[in-house]
Parts: structure tokens; sequence; C-alpha cells
């Protein structure tokens, strides 16, 4: 009698948040998460930045301008803190319904007035945090609202079936942070995206997330956001700018270690896309093509990855009785 591997029913959240409302979008995740687990889900993902709030403006609005500025500081205002209380009531919906709960939120650095990550966050059946991942590098227009991650938080987490990783809409392209959790074991992935809003974005998704799988022997997660029309009354867009955008986003799925969708993806509209993955299917195409093992030459190639966090202040080691900070004109002294 051989190994017996887990089966596992995974849950896509395909949903807007309540507009820049960091409280209300918690209990509206808790809720979907209970749904998701009334159906049977074990692991659920969660869209880029669903609480509060992806940083949409910049579709319609200028940098620089009073709309965005004004957004911005709601934004941060609404930002999560960890730990804090969405981190509580998020572990408190993972806890009651035994769940992996991944979620992405904007992440606000305890302490600052203006620093912001682009974050997943990982949960345990338990309702403990497991481990947060913050963007490597933002994107485009996120740039001016986010600071990037550090190689810390690029890692997986175990769950019965296998370990589980994520990674954050454009880095899904970067073939080292890929490779570095699969390099970990990763055994699903959790692909957080926004609301795209222009479907010719959606080819982006399919050719990320179908590669990962397909090159990992991984099962995907890809969850996207959507904007519905609550979402773009509190942007205070006008008829022409609504008529701008031909979707709501959405092309959420989830797919197999053959790289194929098992279910999806589907678009526009609210709703979470459920889809049983067969752990017994990671060894089909391991044994054949298995990147992390006896398919690579790593006498040939090697990935180094720099895993300390990164801090603001970095005091040196001397001697005497510590590192006194006497002033901002002043030296460092012992």
């Amino acid at each position: 009698m051989g190994d017996a591997y887990p089966k596992a029913r995974l849950a896509a959240v395909q949903a807007a948040p309540v507009w820049l409302d960091r409280d209300a979008t918690a209990a509206k995740a808790a809720r979907l998460i209970e749904e998701a687990a009334d159906n049977g889900a074990k692991v659920i993902g969660f869209p880029e930045g669903f609480v509060p709030g992806f940083p949409d403006w910049y579709h319609w609005f200028m940098p620089r301008s009073p709309e965005s500025l004004g957004f911005n500081k709601e934004l941060f205002k609404n930002a999560v803190e960890v730990p804090g209380p969405v981190v509580d009531t998020i572990g408190a919906a993972a806890r009651r319904t035994r769940t992996h709960v991944v979620i992405g939120v904007n992440e606000r650095d305890p302490g600052t007035m203006g620093t912001l990550y682009n974050s997943q966050l990982f949960f345990g059946p338990d309702g403990a945090l497991q481990g947060v991942h913050r963007k490597l590098m933002p994107t485009f227009t996120e740039r001016l609202v986010h600071t990037s991650g550090d190689g810390s938080s690029v890692r997986t987490y175990e769950t019965p079936f296998g370990g589980i990783g994520g990674l954050i809409c454009g880095e899904n392209t970067n073939s080292l942070a890929r490779f570095a959790l699969l390099a970990q074991q990763e055994r699903i992935h959790v692909a957080s995206w926004p609301a795209f809003v222009y479907p010719r974005q959606f080819d982006g998704i399919d050719i990320r997330t179908r590669y990962h799988a397909f090159e990992g022997r991984v099962f995907v997660i890809s969850a996207c956001g959507i904007l519905d029309d609550a979402c773009l009354d509190a942007m205070g867009l006008n008829e022409a700018q609504r008529k701008s955008i031909p979707g709501r986003g959405g092309h959420s799925g989830i797919l197999g270690p053959d790289g194929n969708y098992l279910v999806g993806p589907v678009d526009d509209k609210p709703q979470i896309v459920y889809g049983d993955a067969d752990f017994e299917k990671v060894i089909e195409g391991k044994l054949s093509h298995d990147l992390t093992g006896h398919y690579n030459r790593f006498d040939v190639f090697t990935l180094q990855m720099r895993t300390s966090p990164r801090t603001a202040l970095e005091a040196p080691a001397l001697p005497g009785n510590g590192l006194t900070l006497i002033g901002a004109d002043d030296d460092i002294r012992t």
C-alpha cells in the first residue's frame, strides 16, 4: 500500500471591495471566506489590494490632481497594519472555517505617516497569521503609493496539501521570484490581480498563470478584482469616464499542474470560482519535468536570494556601552 496524497477544493474570490473602507471590506472578506468554506473550499485566494481597494483612480485622474491626492490620503488612512484589527477579523474567519486564506491588502508600515506596501497576508486554519508577502516591485502607477518589499517575504508556508506561496500581479512575470517559491516546494500558488478593466490585459493573466502552473507543476489560484457601481460612484466618475472602460475586471480561475484551467476564467461579475485539486496530478508532471529536482543542472545554475529584512536603521556593533543618537546634527557616539 503506497502513500496517499490529499485532495482539496480551492477557491478564487472575485469581488469588489467596499471602496476605501477598511473595516467594511474586512467584514465583507470574512463573509466571503465563510461562503467559500460552506461550499467546501479549504484554500481561498483574494485579489490584489482587496483591503481597502486598489489605486484604480489613476485611470481617470492625474497623479497630482485634487481627486488623486484625496484618494491617496484615504488609502493610507484605511490601510492595514500588521498586527491589527483587520488581521484579527480575517484570522477569526479562517479559524471559524478551518481554511487557509491568502488576501491582498494595502499594508501600512506602523509608525510611519506615508509608507505603504502592496501585500498578501497568509493565514492558517487556526486563524494565525503565517506571514506577509510584500510585492517586490510596484508596477506602473502603484509606485505613486507603494514602496517595494524585500526577499524576506518570498517564501512558502506549510499546509496539509504542500507548500503555499503567492505573488502579486506583475511579479508573476519575475522568473527568479517564481523559481524561489518553486525551490521551496511550492505546490499551491496564489496569483492576486486587480480589476483589469481592459480585456486585452486578460492575455497577460493567462500567460503568467498558465506558465507558472506548467513550469512548476503546481496548482494556481488566480484571484482577480472587479469594480462595481459602488466603486465607480465613490470615485465620482462621470458618464463619459464610465463609458471609457470596456469591462469591470475579473478573469479569475483555478489552474492545474498541466497549465490548463480546471475552471474559469470568469469575467466582469462577482463570483467565487471553485476547483478541486488532486495532488497526485503533480506527480505525473514532476516525474518528467521536476524543475527544482532531477530536471535541472544545479552544477550549472544557481540562484542566490537575500532573505534578510530591510530596516530603516542598521546600527553597527561598536565597542563601549552601545550606540547613542545624540541629535540630527551630531555624530553617532558611544
